[in-house]
């Protein structure tokens, strides 16, 4: 059994989502095997996708939103990369067509990416629509400020219009006609807390924070007012170019040896740019995350809605988080126990539906 992952290299939320369900489908379907294409680093599925019978192939699927900053889009840069990517030529889709054949794929499952969607209908290869949101929709919440997204929303909703199956995950920014609505979908833990924070050099008793920007590296300046609050240790990746301790501040490189879900099940709360994965493992994980949304992305207001219904969330304004003046609210957040979480992984959820698709059956993980 071969299954073809799409992926769109939009910050790495699509990747760790896909991610999650490939190792699901590894425990229900134990002969499977997949392949990778996308433009996402081979090394974060080297790191991720813990199973023997994958293949990486490097191929842009997607242009997503270009990103000045984890804060800030670039709307002209992605105008331009559309207007290089958008209608479909011939050459590209048929391309991908023919590599889908030619590696006898039985399935094409995309999270959210309309090529693979297209050429999977063109090798006549079922395909899954994984998502959150669609393009489409994300371009049109930007039209007032870039009217040009006009000319792509069509012919992207066509795109995903053609996938053989739908599949919408938690927190869902826009109910549309789908097959499944699963819960949120998120990689699962490999280390005990404890194991985790040994390797860290953190105490069991140490209240740390964990503060991510969702796969973009970050710089965080200044720092000392977190060192300031000396109560709690931080732990940032993407802050340094080496694993290295300034007083109560883990610095760790972008591409560093700890598993991110790890990392948040370790925590005692979460703060960050507001993305999927981070929802989806801090969910699972029943951490309060202290999230900063991006103002004009629109995909913004329903995750900030789930999370602080679900996650004990609390909103910090960009500038007061350059500035530390968060730091105010962290005692209370700190003071949030951990949520015990009953609900199932929406991967498992998903890798039942596409294996009663495939026709094996259902069976429980292993």
């Amino acid at each position: 059994m071969k299954i073809s992952a799409v992926i769109s290299p939009h910050g790495f939320g699509h990747a760790s989502r896909t991610v999650a369900v490939l190792q699901m489908l590894h425990r229900i379907i134990s002969d499977c095997q997949f392949d990778v294409i996308t433009s996402v680093p081979e090394w974060f599925f080297e790191d991720s996708l813990k199973v023997e019978r994958y293949a990486y192939i490097p191929f842009e699927t997607d242009v997503g939103v270009v990103q000045l900053s984890p804060f800030v889009e670039d709307l002209p840069g992605t105008v331009e990369r559309l207007k290089s990517f958008l209608p479909f030529t011939n050459e590209k889709v048929l391309y991908l067509a023919e590599l889908l054949k030619e590696r006898k794929s039985d399935l094409v499952l995309c999270d959210i990416s309309p090529l693979g969607i297209v050429a999977a209908k063109l090798a006549n290869i079922p395909s899954v629509l994984v998502e959150n949101f669609t393009w489409d929709w994300i371009y049109e919440g930007y039209i007032e400020l870039e009217p040009r997204f006009r000319d792509f929303i069509t012919l992207l909703r066509d795109a995903f219009e053609m996938a053989d199956y739908h599949i919408q995950t938690e927190p869902v920014c826009e109910y549309r006609s789908s097959n499944l609505v699963s819960q949120p979908v998120s990689r699962l833990p490999r280390m005990p807390r404890h194991v985790l924070r040994d390797a860290l050099k953190i105490s069991s008793n140490q209240p740390m924070v964990l503060i991510t920007m969702g796969g973009i590296p970050q710089l965080l300046n200044p720092l000392r007012p977190l060192q300031r609050f000396n109560e709690a240790v931080f732990v940032i990746p993407g802050a340094s170019e080496q694993y290295e301790w300034r007083e109560n501040l883990l610095l760790l490189p972008h591409h560093h040896s700890f598993y991110h879900p790890d990392l948040v099940n370790a925590s005692d709360v979460v703060v960050g740019k507001l993305g999927y994965s981070t929802i989806a493992e801090a969910y699972h994980s029943g951490v309060p995350y202290l999230y900063i949304p991006r103002n004009h992305f629109r995909e913004t207001t329903p995750l900030a809605a789930f999370v602080e219904r679900e996650l004990h969330g609390m909103r910090i304004e960009e500038a007061d988080f350059i500035h530390g003046k968060w730091l105010d609210v962290l005692p209370s957040a700190l003071a949030i126990p951990k949520k015990q979480i009953e609900t199932m992984n929406g991967s498992q959820q998903i890798a039942q539906f596409i294996a009663e698709k495939l026709g094996m059956g259902i069976s429980q993980p292993q």
